[in-house]
């Protein structure tokens, strides 16, 4: 690994990047989030966005990630790895 990036077990270099953007944008919506928090077993309600905060942190990452996902496809409660996994199909 040439050190620019975290690897996650499990994952591969697509759902990386969706990770990626997602703590990138969650840290753009919600700057008091520790960034150490951000790991794929926890939700973005665990590090503290409210609806309004998840709302925002998927949308900007869909733009970013220029995807379009169904909205029915997020569930309350989602990890970040599923979420991550959700996004990635669309890529």
């Amino acid at each position: 690994m040439n050190g620019s990036a975290e690897s996650v077990p499990g994952t591969d270099s697509a759902e990386e990047r969706v990770l990626a953007v997602l703590r990138r944008t969650t840290l753009e919506i919600v700057p008091e989030v520790d960034p150490a928090l951000f790991t794929p077993d926890r939700t973005l309600s665990d590090l503290g966005c409210n609806s309004i905060d998840r709302a925002e942190i998927v949308t900007l990452a869909m733009e970013e990630l220029d995807i379009a996902v169904p909205v029915h496809e997020f569930h309350q409660g989602m990890d970040l790895a599923a979420l991550a996994a959700i996004m990635r199909k669309q890529l």
